[in-house]
């Protein structure tokens, strides 16, 4: 099928969200100044995010019919095999994003690289056209992204681009049951993170610093090392697990792969949740009788590089 369609997927800028939050620019202006911030970065950082945006629109529109679509509306909206995706912001966009994607192929666009690092986005509004024009003419290389799956005894899932966390949505400690290769644990803990191999130097790399940093406390010459998963592997950690008379810490890490699996039941009356990639709004409830399969998905992203595949 050929692409009829491109989707913009942006986020609001952060000045977009205070004037949305406090009703005018002056007012958002007032309440950060007054707290001793630099309201200039906030208005430099939407003023380059506007410019890029316009940029690719107008590119887009020489090539392509485009509609723009806003992050929060994206669970809703439906993509298509006629769709080409566009994604133009942060890399935890891309991220996001790709959940949704249904394996449609994404060209991920850096608006500011002076502020993001941009590991999720090969692009930029100079070249991003050339990765579009790839895909409407079905020559172009992309990189295959797996996801971690959560999926609940009741039906329901989630799919994670970098991390799932399973546990508590408030401080205090999660309660459950931890089910991995043939043992089984009763823990209290601050929850778990199963990251995938993209999210391996996210949210997991801060268990590992603060881990080696413990213990270098106790270990001299200790040389820190970093997960280097493959596209097959998952790997989960237990964050602050505490051992007690009904609680144990044997089970802290693991890595999932092929069909291996992570069970999980909750022993929380309350307040358990599971959610993908940091977006906290978009969670499953995970309380006493929840049960959760944790492993790898047989859904995947296609990320577009800046390759084509007849190129010599």
């Amino acid at each position: 099928m050929s692409v009829e369609y491109a989707i913009i997927v942006k986020n609001k800028t952060r000045l977009e969200s205070l004037i949305e939050r406090f009703n005018t620019k002056a007012q958002a202006k007032f309440y950060i100044e007054r707290l001793g911030g630099n309201f200039e970065d906030y208005e430099a950082e939407h003023e380059t995010f506007q410019y890029s945006l316009n940029s690719l629109q107008t590119q887009l529109s020489q090539v392509i019919k485009h509609k723009t679509l806003e992050r929060v509306y994206m669970p809703s909206f439906i993509f298509s095999e006629n769709h080409l995706i566009v994604v133009i912001g942060q890399d935890g966009l891309v991220a996001n994003t790709a959940k949704y994607s249904r394996g449609i192929p994404i060209v991920a666009v850096n608006p500011d690289k002076q502020r993001y690092d941009g590991v999720l986005l090969p692009f930029d509004t100079s070249n991003f056209i050339e990765g579009v024009e790839g895909v409407m003419a079905n020559n172009y290389k992309s990189k295959i992204m797996q996801f971690a799956e959560a999926s609940l005894n009741d039906g329901q899932r989630l799919l994670a681009f970098n991390n799932l966390f399973i546990g508590a949505s408030t401080h205090i400690s999660a309660r459950y049951k931890i089910s991995y290769n043939n043992k089984t644990e009763e823990h209290s803990s601050s929850g778990l993170i199963v990251s995938t191999p993209a999210g391996s130097t996210g949210w997991l790399s801060s268990i590992f610093n603060m881990a080696y940093g413990v213990t270098s406390l106790f270990e001299k010459n200790l040389k820190p090392k970093r997960p280097k998963l493959k596209d097959n592997e998952l790997l989960f950690a237990v964050r602050e697990p505490f051992q007690s008379i009904r609680t144990q810490a044997g089970i802290t890490a693991g890595i999932l792969k092929n069909q291996t699996k992570l069970t999980i039941e909750s022993l929380m009356p309350t307040n358990g949740v599971i959610f993908s990639d940091g977006i906290e709004s978009d969670f499953l409830k995970f309380n006493s009788g929840s049960i959760v399969t944790i492993g790898i998905s047989k859904e995947t992203a296609k990320l577009v590089t800046g390759d084509k595949k007849n190129a010599t």
